[in-house]
């Protein structure tokens, strides 16, 4: 059978509500408030058509440029072919969320900025860079408590 190649199509599984998630939309979703120039992630939510962005950026996420009463324009980067293309989506409230790509920066910036401050009051100085994972120490097994154990593997057995 040929399939087709309309605006949601193969969009079973992607657009489905989730687990206990399905229903009208929760009115607090209107109240969240969108300025331009925030991170937003663009996730389509199957109980309203109306404003749903198409396939390819379900799962993105782009900077708000534009807010108007039911909707945000978003800025989303598209690869096509070598080039970065930016597209212009108009998507309603319902299809968006706040990003959270951003909150671990923001959180370091102020654990910084507290560790800064703190080494400042007592005069000395303190590294702020994140040090990757070293490989541990070097140490030496002692075998007078503990017994070295023979490992083998268990036999197949059947039980029919």
């Amino acid at each position: 059978m040929p399939h087709s190649f309309g605006y949601r199509a193969r969009t079973r599984h992607m657009f489905k509500r989730g687990f206990k998630e399905h229903g009208p939309v929760k009115l607090s979703t209107f109240l969240v408030n969108y300025s331009v120039g925030d991170i937003v992630d663009i996730k389509a939510n199957a109980a309203q058509q109306k404003g749903m962005p198409h396939k390819f950026y379900h799962g993105r996420t782009g900077i708000v440029y534009n807010v108007t009463l039911s909707a945000v324009g978003v800025i989303v980067y598209k690869v096509v072919g070598n080039r970065y293309i930016e597209k212009r989506v108009n998507v309603r409230v319902e299809h968006v969320r706040h990003s959270k790509c951003r909150q671990e920066f923001l959180d370091r910036v102020k654990a910084n900025h507290d560790a800064h401050v703190a080494a400042r009051e007592k005069g000395e100085r303190v590294n702020l860079r994140r040090i990757p994972v070293l490989p541990r120490e070097a140490h030496t097994v002692s075998i007078t408590d503990n017994a070295p154990q023979t490992m083998r593997p268990v036999p197949y057995e059947t039980t029919i």
